[in-house]
């Protein structure tokens, strides 16, 4: 029920505003003391109780609720600072207060790739540019701590960089947020439902309603956890909590229809769809129409972030001149746009035949340094999604079907340098994994196979090259383990020869894929020494540290494959395609291209699905022509380096 501005539950509305407008500087000034003892450059040294404490006096001094405060940090970054590091939009501290004209002026911003989206030599390549907004071009909602900084009367640079003053900024908020709504400030948590959708920057009910129905959620079930920053925060549950819905009525947020979309009831979702056009010369864009999963089976999900803002890549997806994906997720509310339908085939991946059997997903972020992080509510919106469409379309969830794009692998040998590497090492597999109901654990048994399984926040490699080339990135967890050549961190690297054809050394960047294991992939065994563990890498052995106690992997089981008997190596493929003799008349028959790597006798490499050769011909807009090719020649998926591959099941024995 709507509430008057002197509802008896809290005090009057214009007695708080009056005091706020008066006060806001005196305010801040009277928290100075605590917001001096937690800056993140000195996290580490502040008592653990520091954030908790923080919380409590924003809850007081602007008189929102803290369980309400609480559980929409959560929501934004579960409590962590990121030691002050922006996240892909922009969005600081633990209240994710954007400011992301600082952020873009910060980045160096660098392309991850050059691939053709596509990825089928049927067309001419379509390589399209990493495009990054102007100021002017971003939306109040990533511009939120300049709306803080005149609210508490704090610098901006304070609320980036100092996580009580982030606190009190997203009080401050809220708080400004249920006024202009007319609401009281009221103790109830209950009365806030409405001020709590649009602290998420919705412009729209259903997505406004979805995050405050997350935010609810996590005061009814309780949190407690240690955050990035070693401090211990607890929201307490709240078990028969129950929002006043009807708030958001008054809200005047637009409404949005899901008609159209495939998308569950759990998630706010709309239908934004990419053209399916002819622009001239016999081109078209910016997808293919198909009929999955009748003509062929979807077997993979593609997780990518978008390197552009919400706004502006939806303006490039329907451009039909531009490259296609299935959905786009937004980082502060979690709100999903579907683009293509699952039926048809988007141009995401960079690899056709990754592209014909996969449902891309785009999440936003525009900063193209990958030092950076992901909400909280977009990765339950996006678990949320797959979990719906792995149910659909029979995916498993694990790491050979669940790929980052960073995983796809290049179809051809000279495809494989300018192959994607988002969504980066600093994508938390482990968590994405917790939602989606299926997390990482040790096999029973003593399995030859290890499933790579770092502590996500103790886990800190060294990366380079964020903001400068060659220059430390700022400590940060990572889903990632680096590889030796040998069980020693002052041995050299392991080589790639595909992405360094001409025998470069890999490096320590970010963006460097050539000798880094990822959480949740799966490798076969090859060796221990002590702390460190080999496994079978790129046709090497290649040997990561993994100390009992405090392990990187766990012990697995599983399939592997290794060279039939007789056999001193085999070829390895960046796509599952048929063989000659399977082509019909009219349709080209495509290269069955091995790629510069060799397994050889005596290695193993994990194993995915058995799969046929398989081919989707659509190379004009026209689809009279169109054909789905499938061969008797057999693939398994393997894990073979950071990304997967195919080989030959004639080439292989499948071993348990």
């Amino acid at each position: 029920m709507h509430r008057s501005a002197t509802d008896p539950k809290g005090s009057s509305t214009r007695h708080r505003r009056a005091r706020r407008s008066a006060g806001a500087v005196a305010s801040a000034a009277l928290l100075l003391p605590l917001l001096g003892a937690a800056p993140y450059s000195s996290a580490e040294e502040a008592p653990a109780t520091t954030l908790q404490r923080a919380f409590a006096s924003a809850s007081a001094e602007y008189h929102v609720p803290q369980s309400v405060l609480l559980a929409v940090s959560y929501l934004q970054s579960r409590w962590d600072t990121h030691a002050g590091a922006p996240s892909v939009t922009g969005g600081y501290g633990p209240m994710h207060l954007t400011d992301a004209r600082t952020a873009i002026a910060a980045s160096p911003h660098h392309s991850d790739g050059t691939e053709d989206a596509r990825g089928d030599s049927s067309r001419g390549a379509l390589l399209p540019d990493t495009r990054v907004p102007t100021n002017s071009q971003l939306p109040a909602r990533l511009k939120t701590l300049t709306k803080a900084a005149g609210l508490t009367g704090l610098p901006a640079e304070r609320l980036r960089t100092d996580a009580a003053a982030n606190v009190a900024g997203g009080a401050a908020l809220l708080a400004a947020a249920q006024r202009d709504l007319g609401e009281p400030l009221s103790d109830d948590p209950s009365d806030w439902y409405a001020a709590v959708g649009r602290f998420s920057g919705a412009d729209d009910s259903a997505t406004a309603a979805a995050y405050a129905d997350d935010a609810y959620a996590v005061m009814r079930s309780g949190e407690r956890r240690t955050t990035d920053a070693g401090q211990q925060v607890t929201l307490t549950a709240r078990p028969g909590l129950s929002p006043d819905t009807a708030q958001l009525r008054h809200a005047g947020l637009r409404t949005v229809s899901a008609d159209g979309t495939e998308c569950p009831r759990s998630v706010s979702c709309e239908w934004i769809p990419a053209p399916y056009a002819e622009f001239g010369d016999g081109d078209y864009g910016n997808h293919d129409l198909g009929d999955r999963p009748a003509s062929q089976s979807i077997k993979y999900i593609v997780i990518h972030d978008t390197e552009g803002t919400w706004d502006g890549v939806l303006n490039l997806v329907q451009d039909p001149t531009y490259v296609s994906w299935n959905y786009t997720l937004r980082s502060t509310d979690g709100h999903i746009a579907q683009h293509v339908k699952a039926k048809d085939v988007a141009w995401h991946a960079g690899n056709w035949y990754i592209n014909a059997k996969s449902i891309g997903l785009e999440h936003e972020g525009f900063l193209t340094a990958p030092d950076t992080w992901y909400t909280e509510e977009m990765y339950r919106a996006s678990a949320r999604l797959v979990r719906y469409l792995a149910r659909k379309y029979d995916i498993p969830l694990d790491r050979q079907h669940i790929l980052g794009h960073d995983n796809v692998p290049g179809p051809t040998t000279s495809t494989i340098p300018g192959m994607h590497t988002d969504p980066g090492p600093y994508w938390d597999w482990q968590h994405y994994f917790t939602l989606l109901g299926h997390p990482f654990h040790r096999t029973s048994g003593k399995g030859d196979l290890v499933t790579v399984l770092p502590d996500y926040d103790e886990n800190q490699p060294l990366y380079t090259g964020c903001v400068t080339p060659g220059e430390p990135c700022a400590a940060h967890g990572s889903s990632e383990v680096r590889l030796y050549s040998q069980p020693d961190e002052s041995s050299p690297l392991i080589q790639d020869i595909g992405l360094y054809p001409k025998g470069d050394s890999s490096t320590t960047g970010v963006n460097d894929v050539a000798s880094r294991v990822s959480t949740g992939q799966r490798y076969a065994l090859a060796g221990r020494d002590g702390d460190w563990t080999a496994i079978w890498y790129l046709g090497q052995k290649a040997w990561f540290k993994n100390p009992r106690k405090q392990p990187t992997a766990v012990r697995a089981s599983g399939p592997a494959v290794t060279p039939k008997e007789g056999l001193a190596e085999i070829p390895v493929y960046g796509r599952a395609y048929p063989e000659k003799e399977a082509y019909p008349a009219g349709v080209p028959a495509q290269a069955v291209s091995p790629l510069p790597y060799k397994i050889l006798a005596g290695q193993r490499y994990a194993a995915g699905d058995e799969v046929p050769g398989e081919y989707f011909y659509s190379p004009t807009f026209d689809t009279t022509s169109h054909r789905v090719v499938i061969g008797t020649d057999m693939y398994y998926e393997i894990q073979f380096g950071h990304r997967v591959e195919f080989v030959r099941a004639a080439d292989v024995d499948l071993v348990p």
